[in-house]
């Protein structure tokens, strides 16, 4: 049995995807068993499939989408000690870059070795589901970005989620009032858009570069009666991870339990994946940090975006 189970869209890029992984460099390519995926959902259960089979590594090939499905196939196995890794062939890749493993990609025939890490896992709870999530989730104005990304086609990275955040910007601005609860803190205000961060980016925009993976908190970024001007006056400052720290319309901060209530439906994405879109009604969730619940594969010298 090879070590490793890689899974991958093979329509991913328009066959890109499977190019890339047919190419591997042979050393490479010698421990790993291909498989891919045949509609939506599919990731998440040929992950757990193969956590339970026993290999060693489950490797979600894609971008964030990829990663989530996959993630959570090998969160909901009966194995423990199954290391996760993602392999960056995707349109977004925000988990990757805080891995390092986007470095370690582009340098994978002439790299150095990876290491083992048990990071902090984030899980969203509606009334009627749980999804286990890596990287981020976005309610409010940012599942309405996600959406646009997920529909355009044409672009990819920062780009991609540039044009989306400009297309939602002019479709769908709105501030719902919400009540939001960080641990012991409750606050009820109109509500742009709320970050949730266990890595550091959100469709490619480093919102929280300090964030990290191991210290058993949320970073999240709460945005508050925040006009159209102040968003584009702020979209530079986003792209570079310089967001305002005493803004009285941006709230930034860490907790561990995370709850929302809304005046209307909310749309919510989790690692670029919809948990819920305004037409399901679902008006509260909630968020927890599980504290060292997932092993990954890191490649040091680049991990937190970081080289060395």
């Amino acid at each position: 049995m090879h070590a490793t189970c890689v899974i991958y869209n093979p329509a991913a890029g328009r066959g890109r995807a499977e190019r890339l992984l047919k190419a591997l460099p042979p050393a490479l390519a010698a421990s790993v068993e291909l498989r891919p995926t045949t509609c939506a959902g599919h990731a998440t259960e040929l992950a757990r499939d193969a956590a339970n089979e026993g290999f060693a590594k489950v490797v979600a090939a894609g971008g964030d989408g990829t990663a989530h499905e996959v993630a959570n196939g090998v969160l909901q196995s009966d194995r423990r000690d199954t290391v996760f890794s993602v392999w960056p062939v995707g349109s977004a890749n925000d988990f990757a870059f805080t891995l390092g493993m986007n470095r370690w990609w582009a340098l994978r025939e002439r790299t150095g070795a990876t290491d083992v890490l048990d990071i902090d896992v984030g899980r969203v709870t509606t009334a009627n589901r749980a999804v286990y999530f890596l990287c981020n989730l976005g309610v409010g104005f940012n599942g309405m970005v996600n959406g646009e990304a997920r529909r355009t086609r044409w672009l990819k990275g920062l780009p991609l989620y540039a044009w989306a955040f400009l297309k939602s910007l002019v479709k769908h601005f709105d501030r719902p009032t919400m009540t939001i609860r960080f641990d012991e803190r409750e606050v009820t205000t109109p509500t742009l858009a709320l970050s949730v961060l266990n890595g550091q980016r959100e469709g490619n925009f480093p919102l929280r570069p300090n964030a990290s993976l191991t210290d058993g908190l949320f970073d999240y970024m709460h945005a508050t009666r925040l006009t159209r001007l102040h968003l584009l006056r702020y979209l530079p400052a986003m792209a570079r991870g310089r967001l305002p720290e005493n803004h009285r319309l941006v709230g930034l901060g860490r907790a561990r339990r995370i709850e929302v209530r809304c005046e209307t439906p909310l749309c919510v994405h989790a690692d670029g994946e919809f948990v819920c879109v305004p037409n399901e009604g679902v008006r509260e969730i909630s968020l927890e940090v599980l504290p060292k619940r997932l092993r990954v594969e890191v490649y040091p010298p680049a991990i937190y975006g970081g080289w060395k």
